[in-house]
C-alpha cells in the first residue's frame, strides 16, 4: 500500500495559479495563506496520516487519549492508473487526511486500467466538493466514481507512528522516526549516521524520492566546513543531514511557522543547538510576528531575517520545493549562493526538468540531473558572474 498524509495550503495554490495547466505534481502543504510570490514559498509533502489536531509531540503526556481518537470517513475512489499518483495527492490537498493507492491494483498485470485510491476524510467533510476540486485541479474531464463509508473510531497517533519505519537512504545513512530504534544499534557498522525525526505537520520524512535525492547529493558533496542553506526547510531534515555529514553551519528558512517549530524540535532530537542550525521564519511580505498552530509565537525582526538570509554567503543551497516556485523564485534562490557554490533544485518530476534547465542555465554551469521514481534533482555550480550571461 502506498500511503500519504496531508496538509492544506495547496488549495490556495491550485485555485489561484491553475497548476493543472502546467506540467506539475501536487504536494500537500502545511496550513498557511502565503502568496506564490512571497520571498519564500514552500510546498510540504508529508508521507503520514494527518492528525485531526496538530500536535508537537507523540508522547502521551501532550494530550489525553480521548483527543487522539475520532471517527472518520473512508472514501474509495476509482480512477485511471496513470493519474492515480496525482489524484491521490490532490485529494490530500483538498481535505483528505491520508490517501492510499491499492498496490495490488497497481501491480495487476490485467488489461484493466483502473485503480482504487482509499482515502480518509474527517467525519463532517464535504466529500463531493473535495473530489470535484481534486479532479479539476489535475485536469480530469470527468468526476471519478467513488464510495463513502463511515470508519470506526481511530487512534490517529498509533496509526501515524505505525506508518513510519526507519528509511535507509544509502549505506550507513538512516532516517529514524523518534519512536523507533535505530537499525544500526548493535550493528557492526558503528559509523552509521542516524537522523532522528518527528515530521509533525511539515514535509520531510525521508521517504519521498525528492528528499532521498537531496540527501544523497549532500552525502556525496559535503566534504566538511560548508555553510548550508535549506531553502524551505520543512521538517529540517536536509539542514540536519548537512550538519551530520560535516557542514559547519546549517540555515533553514521557511514561511510556515509549523515548519520552523518542527525543524527546531528535530534539531533538538539530534542534539543540534542553535549555534549550529539557525532557523528563520520568513514572513510573506513584511517582517511581522507569526504564531504557529501550537501557540508558539515566532518573533523575528527584519535585521534577523537579513542576517540569516545574507546573499552570496552559502557554499551549498538546496531548494526542494516545486516547479512553479522554483521558476518564479530563481533569482532569489541563486542569490544566496557564493560564486562557484553548489545549487540543487528538486521537488520536480523528471518531465519538468527541461523547464528548470532553461530557467537556471543563465545562473548555473556544469548542470547534472539525478532521477528516482520519476522524480528529479537538478544540480549545478553558480557561475562566477551570472549577470553577464
Amino acid at each position: 500500500m502506498l500511503s500519504r498524509g496531508s496538509s492544506s495550503f495547496v488549495k490556495h495554490l491550485l485555485s489561484s495559479r491553475r497548476f493543472h495547466k502546467l506540467p506539475f505534481h501536487v504536494h500537500p502543504f502545511s496550513p498557511s495563506s502565503r502568496s506564490l510570490f512571497s520571498p519564500l514559498f514552500r510546498i510540504h509533502r508529508t508521507l503520514k496520516l494527518n492528525q485531526p489536531k496538530p500536535i508537537s509531540n507523540f508522547s502521551s503526556e501532550t494530550s489525553t487519549a480521548s483527543s487522539l481518537v475520532s471517527s472518520y470517513l473512508v472514501v474509495d475512489v476509482r480512477c485511471h492508473k496513470h493519474v492515480a499518483d496525482m489524484l491521490s495527492e490532490a485529494l490530500l490537498c483538498f481535505g483528505a487526511s491520508s490517501a492510499t493507492i491499492d498496490q495490488n491494483d497497481a501491480d495487476d498485470s490485467s488489461e484493466s486500467d483502473e485503480i482504487c485510491i482509499s482515502s480518509i476524510f474527517p467525519e463532517d467533510h464535504n466529500i463531493s466538493s473535495s473530489i470535484s476540486h481534486a479532479a479539476d485541479s489535475i485536469g480530469l474531464k470527468e468526476l471519478p466514481i467513488y464510495e463513502v463509508r463511515v470508519g470506526e473510531q481511530y487512534d490517529w497517533i498509533r496509526k501515524t507512528q505505525e506508518s513510519f519505519n526507519p528509511v535507509e537512504v544509502t549505506k550507513g545513512v538512516w532516517i529514524v522516526p523518534e519512536w523507533r530504534s535505530p537499525p544500526s544499534a548493535g550493528a557492526v557498522d558503528i559509523k552509521a549516521t542516524n537522523i532522528i525525526l518527528n515530521p509533525g505537520l511539515a514535509f520531510g520524512s525521508g521517504e519521498h524520492s525528492t528528499t532521498k535525492l537531496c540527501l544523497l547529493l549532500l552525502h556525496n558533496l559535503i566534504k566538511g566546513g560548508e555553510l548550508f542553506l535549506d531553502y524551505g526547510t520543512g521538517s529540517g531534515i536536509l539542514a540536519i543531514a548537512a550538519l551530520k555529514f560535516g557542514a559547519a553551519l546549517s540555515v533553514g528558512i521557511d514561511i510556515d511557522p509549523q515548519a520552523i517549530t518542527s525543524a527546531r524540535q528535530n534539531a533538538a532530537l539530534n542534539e543540534i543547538g542553535a549555534e549550529k542550525m539557525q532557523l528563520c521564519l520568513v514572513p510573506n511580505e513584511t517582517c511581522t510576528t507569526a504564531t504557529d498552530s501550537w501557540g508558539t509565537t515566532e518573533e523575528q525582526s527584519c535585521n534577523e531575517v537579513e542576517m540569516i538570509s545574507e546573499t552570496e554567503k552559502y557554499d551549498m543551497v538546496v531548494a526542494n520545493i516545486l516547479m512553479n516556485p522554483l521558476l518564479d523564485l530563481a533569482e532569489n534562490i541563486v542569490s544566496y549562493a557564493k560564486p562557484r557554490a553548489v545549487i540543487a533544485l528538486s521537488g520536480i518530476l523528471s518531465e519538468q526538468v527541461p523547464y528548470i534547465m532553461e530557467r537556471y542555465s543563465p545562473f548555473l554551469e556544469g548542470i547534472t540531473v539525478t532521477e528516482m521514481d520519476d522524480w528529479a534533482c537538478v544540480c549545478g555550480t553558480k557561475k562566477a558572474n551570472p549577470a553577464a550571461n
